[in-house]
């Protein structure tokens, strides 16, 4: 059984109500704008995204980024995305905030942009397959390995295919600006398995539990009200 359920991704911001127009037209969603500065992005009555706005501007490149499906870049482009790099299967993309997502230009027409959440593992291709199956263990899912990286997929309720994660050389040097949030029943089963908690429910009156996993990676833990 998983140790967790996937629960939603989160993104910070700069101006997350400026975000959120943006990463709603890419991923096809309805953006909701809070009073508190952040938004939320839904289909119906479901969160699939949070964008956050954070003080501390964009640094380093992402660790985590977006795969999205799209049937030209010219709606990204046009919305403020800019060209990073460009690949034979794929264009990488700078949102507005400057955050790094790839664009996976199809024929067909696309229903639903989110395509896959990519996840760089500092290491080797060994190192990305043991963080592939410590998410699969939590977030149950199914780990393939392929040549030079491995994924997890058929995660449930995950509103992508899978999670890749990739070898590269860098170390982790500054929190993640992309992440995601599960449900647990169970934190102790959460720290047993490897992850590490760095600030508790309650914690100034965040409703739940920043953690890392064995990698350095932040995600938020979120438990049933008592």
């Amino acid at each position: 059984m998983p140790l967790a359920t996937y629960k939603d991704l989160c993104i910070d911001a700069s101006d997350a109500h400026a975000l959120a127009g943006f990463w709603a037209g890419v991923l096809g969603l309805d953006a909701h704008l809070h009073d508190d500065g952040d938004a939320s992005l839904s289909r119906g009555d479901q969160v699939i995204v949070w964008v956050n706005e954070v003080s501390e501007p964009k640094g380093v490149k992402n660790r985590l980024h977006l795969d999205v499906r799209a049937e030209s870049l010219d709606a990204a482009l046009a919305a403020g995305a800019h060209v990073i790099d460009e690949q034979p299967r794929w264009t990488v993309l700078g949102d507005p905030d400057g955050q790094e997502f790839c664009v996976f230009v199809r024929d067909a027409p696309v229903d639903g942009g989110f395509y896959e959440l990519v996840w760089d593992v500092t290491g080797d291709v060994a190192a990305a397959h043991r963080v592939a199956q410590w998410w699969a263990t939590v977030l149950g899912g199914r780990v393939v390995r392929e040549e030079g990286w491995s994924c997890v997929e058929d995660i449930d309720g995950a509103p992508f295919e899978s999670i890749v994660f990739q070898p590269v050389p860098e170390d982790k040097t500054a929190k993640n600006r992309i992440h995601i949030d599960v449900m647990t029943d169970d934190l102790g089963a959460l720290v047993s398995e490897g992850a590490m908690p760095l600030r508790e429910k309650g914690d100034d009156g965040i409703g739940w539990t920043v953690m890392v996993d064995p990698a350095g990676n932040e995600f938020c833990a979120f438990t049933p009200d008592d």
